[in-house]
């Protein structure tokens, strides 16, 4: 049964304690990795042997059930396994007091090996060493019997440890020590066993004492020479050397085989040497025995000439030796087997005798060999150094001369000492927590698995009984775990060669929450950046986490945050309102713990003035600029860098705050200038060239600032120093036109795959002109150059010549390796193909291996041309191990790492359970639901999702958009849980959840429908402002569209403003059925701004604001021109208090336009502002007019009283009234004088004309100037008239005026200055 992928909410503690990092994510776990990577005991599969070799009759009979039973039995086991909701071992964190505080069974940390050989000369260490708490104590078994160390005196063992160091330095033999060793370490919570550990001494005998005859043999005849080393531990490595020291030389004809002796194919007269000696090393005694030597005598036909012309070609010398067929020294036969142990190493030898010494050539039946596959001694060896199950099969040796050929086939077995596919590891569980230890091992044949506890077969009378454990197979699950049920559980699998024995602890722990890092800690961020609020915490039971902001709110969770499993609090952009003090709260059933996180977020540091590249002559000051904006309270470090270096302290330059001067300026100076500036929490760069130019006085056709320009291309590219991957380019700048070269561009061209598209390769500092590229194999290229200054680049250079690179196999692993189904029974493999520059070679081509995961199954494979490969005939989504590997025809790359994918998905079968709801609110509600069954998702978990939609309203008469909406919760706790926010208060909604993988969604789980609760409702649907008089103001507003409940009525608050001046808050309740309001205003020029809101019972819900206008016709939007000539001007006829947009635009091309700028006139009338006829200075001024004008009156009547009668000419340029008569004198007298005589008045008339014009007016309608009325002559002067006595002419004048006033009585009272004056009062 494939394993299944589970996470509870007691898996979250194993992820939050694994690091403290903010970038946590949550991922899906596969079982039997967790539990490979937590393991705590190392075994080595060495020996053959059972720890318990106890099989109890229970044990039997459940192996006959299965036996019998077989695949229904195996189905109903599968069954209970795949309905056990597992929960994985809480993670306890590596915190010194947790640590101190943890209860725990004893765990084996290091031990000797299974097969354990000493040296007898030093003195022997069984290593034991367990952790624990209470620290356990250790006792050893010897044989099967209890230990008793303390009453061997040679024997001791080491404090707080159960490691035994055996001496003998006071006497003793090793010997005597050897056996069977087994270690127990038991605290107050279990007991851990070690591996059985074989102890024996390494033993190096002499060589055997005999005496060898001579060895006589023909020329041409097979020889071999038997070394035959005396048995050792280790057995010796063999080797043979001649009296000289000097090793036996070995070709094709003569070589050692693997059981050490030497082999001849056939013997030569060369051959004859009196001191052929085999030696044995023995690896832990340092020493080498030597056999004594054989002397071979070899008997030829004819004398062997030493001198023959032949003897290069002719071993024989010439002499005639008989041809002889291949035939087999070793091994013997037509056939042979060999069984080899699974990870050993396999070694198959065949030699072969022969005249002319044969060839030996491999093969394996039904294949070609594979690269595992090595050959060695002259090809005589087969070689691979680690089996596997794929390499059992037939092998064949052929051993063929000119003469004829043999055959050999060695049939070899692979079988496997036990080895892990899911080794248990320690659980620690809470209280009435359920949990399960795993132990799956495979071998050949398949291993037994036994369970012990404590030391003890788990199904003897001597174990604990304890009812909340049960064993299935093997697996062990626990049920409602209690305090006092903690043990050390053994697993033990065991086959014909060999066992494997792995501990792994059940611990109950219950611990209140604790808060594993800083208190109060200070967290600066920038804003707008990604933060993270780290609260790592621990507890037993698994503590629930909640985030607070000041101390309020019912949690953070959603939005704008989001809260990782780990306890981190994520804010996805930092803002300025997001500054606060954070509060993580960590509960659970045995108590609580919080702490605080102070968030403060800053502005960014930011160069807002930036350095700029800049030429200057020598011996003149440069100035670089590097202004900065920071936050201000954080403190800032500006620091100045020339060409990556720091300016020396006492160097000339001048830093200020915002700047960087150069005085005087010379070559040295010239280089690149970088100003970065520091906070605590970020930085900022910005970087300047300084060039340096010559004094312009030395040229005087030069002007101040020589010109710059496009650097030249460079010139005569040389390529030189070929290597495989790598070549050297050299090149000679051209001119850089006084703006010196900061880069060298290097560009290839290759002619197979893209050719003519130049790329680039590299870049180099502008003072590089040599450098070496680095190539890739299989490809013809050829380089150019291009030049950058500060102005731009040049053009390229010429290219070079080509450059042909050798071919060898891919050096890249193709990237992307991705396995995922694309139906419910494949799986499709893709890769990223590698570029055309990465292909070392022609005919690319790719391998891809794939098999299912941990069942222990052959890679299956396949080569293809493309970039994907789909497998067929899949389960539904099963992992697979996939890998993957470049060919060309080189040769192969290398093998990518082994990536996990995916089968297809299929559609989810089974629907959430028992789907309610809780702690309904207006505007949101809390869902639980049953989770499904993980093995019913058919696919990668993705989320719960809600469908839900608003049914109805309870507000009668309302109608309501029934669009679904979805959630999607994703959670893997027992008891999940999710918020469904932003609904509609006073509503009716339905809901129903579906589980959904990548691909599908699962049958919907019974309908819920559920009501919220009475909310504040939204803004009125409109609120005007109607102001049809100065002295009224109306509003009228309607019914929210959305009420949230039952209305009772409509609150309005309003208050006068004046510019930034407010008056004091007014408020007018209204009934739900009232929309509108008159407001009579104090004053015209009085403004006020309303707050409408809604009420329900919950309160009132939100404001609608308006501020009521100026003048009844403000904001109509009426736009005015003003034909401008030359600035500045005035704009005339503007309302008082009103706003206006102002912008000056071009008559011809309306297009071209100033910005617009806004302002506001000031108020004509305000309650500041007083009439000026009710101020007492105006009254005062006003009087005093009065009695002035009042003096003038009494004088004139004095005047005429004793004036006379005169006659008065008109002006001469103006024609007589027609009432004058004119005398010939040129005199004129009035008429009806008498007729006015009773009249006081001193008003002055200038003609009997109604429509002529003021006199003394200075501009008539047509332009026209007239000459002044108030002429002398008027007055008698320079004229004929009769004076009185004094000289007075005033009172005639004054007679004839009154006269005048009497007969044109119907002109404007504008013409006397007296009604004039009290016309304006």
């Amino acid at each position: 049964m494939r394993d299944l992928y589970r996470i509870t909410r007691k898996e979250r503690a194993r992820t939050h304690t694994l690091s403290y990092t903010a970038y946590a994510t949550a991922e899906l776990t596969h079982v039997a990795e967790r539990r490979r990577r937590n393991s705590d005991i190392s075994t080595v599969t060495a020996q053959v042997r059972d720890v318990s070799g106890i099989v109890t009759g229970e044990e039997k009979q459940r192996r006959e059930m299965l036996a019998q039973g077989g695949p229904w039995a195996l189905s109903v086991i599968s069954l209970v396994l795949l309905l056990w909701q597992e929960v994985s071992a809480i993670d306890v964190p590596l915190d010194s007091k947790i640590q101190q505080d943890l209860k725990q069974p004893p765990t084996i940390m290091k031990q000797s090996l299974k097969d354990y050989i000493v040296d007898p000369r030093d003195n022997i260490i069984i290593e034991c060493e367990a952790k624990g708490n209470p620290v356990p104590t250790f006792s050893w078994r010897r044989n099967g019997k209890f230990f008793n160390v303390g009453k061997d005196p040679r024997v001791t063992m080491r404090k707080r440890s159960g490691t035994l160091e055996i001496s003998f330095r006071s006497g003793g033999r090793p010997e005597d020590y050897e056996g069977e060793y087994q270690c127990f370490a038991s605290n107050d919570f279990g007991m851990a066993l070690t591996n059985k550990i074989l102890l024996r001494v390494s033993k190096s005998p002499l060589w055997p004492k005999e005496v060898l005859e001579p060895v006589v043999v023909g020329e041409g005849s097979p020889l071999v020479l038997a070394c035959n080393p005396p048995p050792g531990l280790p057995p010796p490595l063999t080797f043979w050397m001649d009296s000289a020291m000097m090793p036996i030389t070995q070709d094709k004809r003569v070589s050692m085989g693997l059981n050490g002796d030497l082999y001849f194919s056939n013997v030569l007269a060369k051959d004859s040497h009196t001191d052929y000696s085999c030696n044995a090393r023995f690896l832990f005694t340092h020493t080498i025995q030597q056999k004594n030597p054989f002397t071979l005598k070899v008997q030829t036909k004819e004398p062997y000439n030493d001198t023959s012309s032949v003897n290069s070609t002719d071993p024989y010398g010439g002499r005639k030796v008989a041809e002889t067929t291949p035939n087999f020294l070793s091994p013997t036969g037509t056939d042979s087997s060999r069984m080899v142990m699974r990870g050993e190493k396999l070694k198959l030898e065949c030699i072969a005798s022969g005249v002319p010494t044969p060839s030996i050539k491999w093969f394996k039946k039904g294949g070609d060999l594979n690269q595992k596959v090595k050959l060695d001694n002259f090809n005589k060896t087969l070689r691979i150094d680690s089996v596997s199950e794929e390499d059992a099969g037939e092998y064949m040796c052929m051993a063929n001369n000119q003469i004829g050929s043999i055959r050999h086939s060695i049939y070899v077995q692979v079988k496997a000492a036990p080895y892990w596919l899911d080794q248990p590891s320690n659980l620690v569980l809470a209280p009435d927590e359920n949990g399960r230890l795993v132990c799956r091992a495979n071998g050949n044949p398949k291993p037994h698995i036994q369970w012990l506890v404590n030391g003890e077969p788990i199904e003897s009378d001597s174990s604990l009984p304890n009812p909340s454990r049960s064993v299935v197979g093997d697996t062990i699950m626990f049920r409602s775990v209690q305090i006092g049920s903690s043990a050390v559980y053994q697993c033990n699998a065991s086959n014909d060669h060999g066992y494997l024995l792995a501990n792994a602890f059940v611990s109950i722990l219950d611990m209140a929450p604790r808060m594993l890092g800083p208190k109060n800690q200070l967290i600066k961020v920038i804003e707008n950046n990604r933060t993270f609020l780290d609260c790592p915490y621990f507890g037993s039971p698994l503590p629930e986490l909640r985030w607070f902001k000041n101390g309020q709110g019912s949690g953070l969770d959603g939005g704008h945050y989001r809260v990782y499993i780990n306890g981190t609090l994520e804010i996805k952009r930092a803002r300025a309102e997001d500054q606060g003090t954070y509060t993580c709260v960590a509960s659970n059933i045995l108590g609580k713990e919080e702490n605080q996180v102070l968030l403060e977020v800053k502005e960014p540091t930011r160069i807002v003035r930036a350095p700029e590249h800049q030429s200057a002559i020598r011996g003149t000051m440069a100035r670089f600029d590097c202004r900065v904006k920071s936050d201000l309270t954080l403190p800032i470090t500006v620091t100045w860098l020339k060409d990556d270096k720091p300016l020396s302290p006492v160097s000339r330059f001048k830093k200020d705050e915002d700047s960087l001067s150069i005085p005087n300026v010379h070559e040295g100076d010239e280089g690149t200038y970088t100003c970065t500036v520091k906070t605590e929490i970020d930085q900022d760069t910005a970087s300047a060239r300084l060039t340096v130019l010559e004094d312009a006085s030395l040229s005087p056709s030069q002007s101040s600032v020589l010109p710059t320009d496009r650097p030249d291309s460079p010139m005569d590219l040389e390529l030189s120093d070929p290597e495989a991957r790598n070549v050297r380019l050299t090149w000679i700048p051209g001119d850089d036109h006084n703006s010196p070269v900061t880069l060298f561009v290097v560009q290839f061209e290759e002619d197979r795959w893209e050719s003519g598209k130049w790329q680039n390769h590299s870049s180099y500092p502008g003072n590089f002109n040599s450098v070496i590229l680095e190539l890739s194999p299989f490809v013809n290229y050829q380089f150019r150059v291009i030049a950058v200054n500060s102005v731009g680049q040049s053009r390229p250079s010429l290219p070079s010549q080509r450059y042909q690179t050798s071919g060898a196999p891919p050096d890249a692993i193709p990237s992307g390796l991705k396995g995922w189904g694309t139906k419910k029974n494949n799986m499709e493999i893709s890769w990223e193909p590698l570029l055309d520059t990465e292909r070392n070679g022609p005919n690319l081509h790719y391998s891809v291996w794939w098999r299912r995961k941990d069942t222990g199954e052959e890679w299956s494979n396949v080569t293809t041309v493309g970039a994907k490969h789909i497998v067929h005939n899949t389960e539904t989504y099963v992992p697979y191990e996939i890998k993957l590997q470049a060919v060309n025809d080189f040769g192969l790359g290398r093998e990518s790492n082994i990536f996990i994918g995916y089968s297809g998905e299929d559609k989810p079968t089974a629907p959430p359970a028992d789907l309610r709801v809780s702690k309904i609110d207006s505007t949101k509600v809390n869902v639980h639901w049953t989770p499904v069954d993980p093995s019913t998702v058919l696919g990668e978990f993705k989320e719960y999702r809600v469908y839900y939609w608003r049914e109805s309203s309870i507000v009668k008469g309302l109608r309501v958009n029934k669009e679904k909406r979805t959630k999607g919760f994703y959670s893997t706790v027992a008891q999940p849980t999710g918020i469904l926010t932003d609904l509609q208060p006073y509503s009716t909604y339905r809901i129903y959840m579906v589980v959904a993988n990548n691909h599908y969604e699962g049958p919907p789980c019974k309908h819920v429908e559920f009501s919220t609760k009475e909310g504040v409702p939204e803004t009125p649907k409109f609120f005007k402002i109607i102001q049809r008089s100065t002295d009224v103001i109306n509003l009228e507003w309607d019914k929210p569209l959305e009420p949230n409940g039952i209305l009772i009525g409509y609150k309005l608050n309003f208050q006068t403003v004046n510019g930034s001046r407010v008056g004091l808050m007014q408020m007018k309740s209204f009934l739900p059925n009232v929309t509108a309001y008159t407001l009579r205003l104090p004053e015209r020029a009085v403004r006020y701004k309303f707050y409408l809101a809604a009420l329900t019972q919950v309160g009132a819900g939100e404001v609608y604001a308006e501020e009521s206008p100026h003048f009844t016709n403000e904001g109509n939007g009426s736009m005015s021109s003003v034909p401008v000539n030359q600035p500045p001007i005035k704009l005339a006829g503007l309302i008082e208090g009103a706003k206006y947009h102002l912008r000056v635009y071009s008559n011809e091309y309306h297009s071209i336009s100033s910005n617009v700028v806004t302002f506001e006139t000031s108020a004509a009338y305000s309650k500041d502002q007083v009439d000026i006829a009710t101020q007492g200075w105006f009254i005062g001024l006003m009087c005093a007019i009065a009695l002035i004008i009042l003096i003038l009156l009494i004088v004139c009547f004095i005047k005429r009283s004793r004036g006379g009668k005169y006659p008065v000419r008109e002006k001469k340029d103006l024609p007589l009234d027609a009432v004058d008569q004119k005398g010939e004198d040129g005199s004129f007298d009035y008429q009806n004088e008498n007729e006015n005589e009773n009249e006081n008045s001193c008003s002055l008339k200038s003609s009997d004309e109604d429509n002529k014009p003021l006199q003394g007016s200075q501009n008539s309608l047509d332009g026209g100037v007239k000459e002044s009325d108030d002429s002398l002559v008027d007055y008698g002067e320079g004229g004929d008239g009769q004076f009185n006595e004094d000289g007075s002419f005033i009172g005639q004048y004054t007679v004839k005026k009154d006269k005048d006033e009497t007969e044109g009585n119907e002109s404007s009272e504008a013409t006397s200055p007296v009604n004039a004056i009290y016309s304006l009062a």
